[in-house]
């Protein structure tokens, strides 16, 4: 027995509406339709399974109590989303300790920006777009690097998860520069989460060591702690600041908060 599909009680499944107060009857698209063209769009944002349910609008929810500098973090996103320009290619740049909200409200303004204004939008974790193109090289997959960095080069707006997570190379920070030197020149926007203070590099770093062992690169880390310039170099860093704003997030770790609350 079939049953039959709902129809949508506005347009009677034309798709279109009429337009209140339009001289000529002229009609727009119907908001089923938009609400179905935004629901495949989220799905084809690469947004993770973790994430699926961060929303602007529930981020108080998960990030109860927030100081001031996250609600007013809050207040830029849904401001960026309200105001945002195609034409401009400006970002935001979250940084700020683990814990506090950064991905919640990147992921948050994807999906604002897919459902309000049909922007498309992307979301990429740093470290495995980076371990998916090198994986690109070995002939035995059939994923190219030009395939993968497609949509990171052309979607409208790219959401970049954790940047500068894994330590550079030669290799890694030639890959970031190219990502977001294509953007800009492109006038495309990129919404950035570091956990890495936004400062200088705070010493000398050698981008690519094969020589020097783990444990080295670990004792070094230990001795003093990376900023993002260390991770991502001061040329890219100061391209980062011309793409976006910077918005700094501080606070405990919600996350650890809410573990020792169930504990």
């Amino acid at each position: 027995m079939k049953i039959a599909a709902e129809v949508c009680p506005v347009c009677a499944g034309s798709g279109w509406k009429a337009v209140p107060g339009a001289p000529d009857g002229g009609v727009t698209r119907c908001d089923c339709r938009l609400q179905a063209r935004g629901g495949a769009m989220i799905a084809a944002a690469h947004i993770p399974k973790r994430y699926e349910h961060c929303e602007l609008s529930n981020f108080h929810t998960d990030f109860p109590g927030a100081n001031h500098s996250i609600g007013l973090a809050h207040i830029t996103a849904t401001r960026f989303v309200q105001e945002f320009d195609l034409r401009q290619g400006v970002g935001l740049l979250l940084v700020g300790n683990a814990g506090v909200g950064k991905t919640h409200l990147a992921v948050g303004i994807a999906k604002a920006l897919i459902r309000e204004r049909g922007i498309d939008c992307v979301f990429y974790d740093y470290a495995e777009l980076l371990k998916e193109i090198q994986d690109s090289y070995n002939p035995d997959v059939q994923t190219t690097e030009l395939r993968l960095l497609r949509p990171v080069f052309e979607t409208q707006v790219l959401v970049l998860d954790d940047l500068g997570s894994v330590r550079p190379t030669e290799w890694r920070w030639d890959t970031i520069r190219l990502m977001l030197n294509t953007r800009y020149n492109n006038n495309l926007a990129t919404v950035v989460t570091a956990n890495f203070a936004d400062e200088p590099a705070s010493g000398v770093v050698d981008p690519d060591a094969p020589r020097k062992s783990e444990s080295f690169a670990t004792a070094r880390a230990a001795a003093k702690e990376d900023t993002l310039g260390d991770r991502i170099g001061e040329r890219m860093r100061s391209r980062l600041h011309e793409m976006c704003r910077v918005v700094k997030l501080s606070g405990s770790d919600f996350r650890k908060i809410k573990s020792a609350s169930f504990g």
